[in-house]
């Protein structure tokens, strides 16, 4: 049996029940439904409402709560309408994702709820974005993070609790300790006794906590939040146990019968039910069956009403909106200019960016390696932590994921976050943040994500395969998400300072070797300009060049040789890489009738690869030649000088311009 730290009112007792019962009987309703067909998945959290119900009565209502599989009993008790999470359980039109998302794969601003992804852990360093949110508003609001004991072994786990630590911020996570990790024991996931062991490496405190009691679990959140509140993260690892399968389809038979005796007496439910009777709350189990009898009519309306409920129907134009980006901030009144102007080298343009968006709007935050009084290893924010402060311009562990899941967070509350990736290639670290959670934001649930991800990319500097490599093509696939790469000093300075403020999720590509190579000169102040269209960069009548960033010089000396030969070469620079501008793109073809695409990525799924294939369907009978790709070798950045000059396309641009003219 459980008993409460202090005196509980009846009143108060019967409504900890109610709260405690609500899901439990929805869910045995669910698993009605799925053996009829009417549902398709249903992941059970029977035998944990304890940890959620405990958690959302605890916790204020206005602070964040970012939920997993098994916490139906977050939404009940947050009173979220039922008949819309019916629908969302059901896939239908009426639902929070409108039948783009499935179980619990959503989320609910005005509810302070936040939603999963199927990839475990990556909503944990989203929590720690909210939790710095507060802190810098100087809230007294938290974020509470759930995940279970198997996605403690993931790599978000770790870098969420790392930085949570080194910034002190007010989050608590909570692990439902439930035994399995679908079928792998957790004497097969880690070899310390107690999951809750690990938050003293990270510097933060942690609780052990029976998750099947009740009012053990409130205790253990009212401290945690506490703590939290004062600068001291909190993990709390509530054991408790998994019931049912992973998944209904799962089964139970990897788990001994030897555990079910064992745990079954535990049942949080059960127990406080025990305690209900013993204190003379009730008089007997037929009082309990009546309040669940009153309990079932609560939902029932709701549930039959969303089994009746329309499914979405397929409209091409609507999901290609809702998947799209925001529209472009309209550029800045002609009217308006700033004649005073000066000589800036690539990386100026990018230091003046930042200095006059910070200077313009405190919700700005740059996060990433070494940026604070060391600059950034290319001195982007040198002198800012002196201008900014650390609260702004904010170093952060090495964890790319974990610094672009926090900045999600921040977008969250109404920040500008910029995240700055030392070198492009550490990207992948941080894929699937910006895959999985940035790019599919807005088309699941989430209303607006402002986030800059800067990456300086590039190669031609002799830093070998893993500081040189071009991977924006990586992204382009993902809708959502817009890239851009600058080749002037002008687009420099000014994309990127309409990046800051775009509504969307954007990376930044910036080449190294430009940084500090090219100068122009330029208005000393920063406006919003059009960032979706191409500019041409040279007209000409013969042939068509169309590249990016480096590829444009590389265009440009091409070009130089070939006007001697009386051969004009028009080159198109794309700036933006999605949306790719396939009116500039098509006339050009069009007017020339030859094309050549140039690329500094290897021609395998580089971006010319999806430009070659549009130009193929949207100007083919323009074409007085076939499109020719100009790309890197399919091989690793190589580090010594002459191999990389070899591998790069400048090295081969001039014998491709040749087989197009020729053909």
């Amino acid at each position: 049996m459980i008993s409460p730290r202090k005196k509980i009112s009846k009143e108060t007792a019967l409504s900890y029940y109610r709260h405690l019962q609500l899901p439990r009987l929805i869910e045995r309703r669910m698993l009605t439904l799925l053996r009829q067909n009417k549902i398709s998945k249903w992941f059970s959290g029977i035998g944990q409402e304890a940890i959620s119900v405990a958690t959302a009565l605890t916790v204020d209502t206005n602070d964040y709560i970012l939920p997993m599989h098994r916490n139906l009993g977050i939404f009940t008790t947050r009173g979220v309408p039922l008949y819309t999470l019916f629908c969302q359980l059901f896939g239908r039109a009426d639902s929070f994702t409108g039948g783009r998302d499935r179980s619990f794969h959503f989320g609910i601003p005005e509810y302070k709820i936040f939603g999963m992804i199927s990839h475990l852990a990556a909503t944990m360093p989203v929590a720690d974005g909210i939790a710095l949110a507060q802190k810098l508003k100087g809230s007294k609001q938290i974020a509470v993070s759930f995940c279970g004991d198997g996605a403690t072994s993931e790599g978000d786990f770790h870098e969420a609790l790392n930085l949570a630590g080194v910034w002190k911020l007010p989050v608590i996570f909570i692990i439902e300790n439930n035994g399995y990790g679908l079928s792998t024991p957790t004497r097969e996931q880690y070899a310390c006794k107690h999951l809750a062991d690990r938050a003293a490496g990270y510097g933060i405190h942690g609780l052990i906590v029976d998750g099947n009691d009740f009012f053990a679990m409130q205790d253990a959140i009212e401290s945690a939040r506490k703590l939290a509140t004062d600068g001291t993260p909190v993990l709390i690892e509530a054991k408790t146990f998994r019931m049912r399968g992973h998944e209904e389809a799962s089964g139970t038979f990897y788990v001994p019968v030897s555990e079910y005796k064992e745990w079954l007496p535990k049942d949080p439910i059960h127990r406080f039910e025990e305690w209900l009777i013993h204190v003379g709350h009730v008089s007997d189990q037929s009082e309990l069956n009546a309040i669940n009898v009153d309990l079932k009519k609560v939902f029932e309306h709701d549930l039959k009403r969303a089994l009746k409920a329309d499914y979405p129907v397929f409209d091409q134009q609507t999901e290609l909106q809702r998947a799209s980006l925001k529209p472009a901030l309209e550029p800045s009144s002609e009217g308006i200019r700033h004649i005073k102007s000066r000589e800036k080298r690539f990386v100026d343009a990018i230091y003046d960016a930042h200095k006059q968006a910070f200077e313009e709007d405190e919700t700005l935050i740059i996060m990433g390696q070494d940026i604070a009084e060391y600059g950034g290893v290319f001195k982007v924010t040198e002198g800012f932590v002196k201008k900014f402060g650390k609260d702004r311009i904010r170093n952060t562990p090495i964890i790319e994921s974990g610094a672009i899941g926090a900045a999600i967070g921040l977008a969250v509350e109404g920040y500008k976050p910029v995240v700055e990736i030392q070198f492009a290639d550490f990207l992948s670290c941080g894929f699937n943040q910006i895959v999985n959670n940035l790019s599919m934001a807005c088309y699941r649930w989430i209303p607006e994500m402002n986030v800059t991800i800067r990456a300086p990319h590039g190669g031609g500097v002799a830093a070998g395969p893993f500081h040189s490599q071009c991977p924006e093509s990586w992204f382009m696939k993902f809708p959502g998400l817009r890239i851009l790469v600058p080749s002037t000093v002008e687009d420099a300075q000014n994309m990127l300072y309409t990046a800051f403020f775009d509504p969307n999720p954007v990376l930044f590509f910036e080449h190294k070797k430009l940084y500090r190579s090219i100068r122009a000169d330029v208005e000393e102040h920063c406006k919003i300009i059009d960032i979706e269209s191409a500019r041409i960069v040279k007209h000409g009548e013969d042939l068509t060049i169309i590249t990016y960033g480096m590829g444009v010089y590389w265009a440009l000396e091409a070009a130089e040789i070939f006007t001697r030969q009386n051969i004009n070469i028009e080159i198109v620079d794309l700036r933006s890489l999605a949306p790719l501008d396939w009116d500039a793109i098509t006339t050009s073809v069009k007017k020339t009738g030859r094309v050549l695409l140039l690329e500094e990525p290897s021609e395998v799924l580089g971006p010319m690869s999806e430009i070659s294939a549009g130009i193929s369907e949207r100007a083919f009978n323009y074409l007085d030649a076939p499109i020719i790709r100009c790309s890197s070798l399919h091989t690793p950045v190589p580090f010594n000088k002459n191999l990389e000059e070899g591998y790069l396309a400048s090295y081969r641009l001039k014998d491709k311009l040749d087989q197009l003219l020729t053909y």
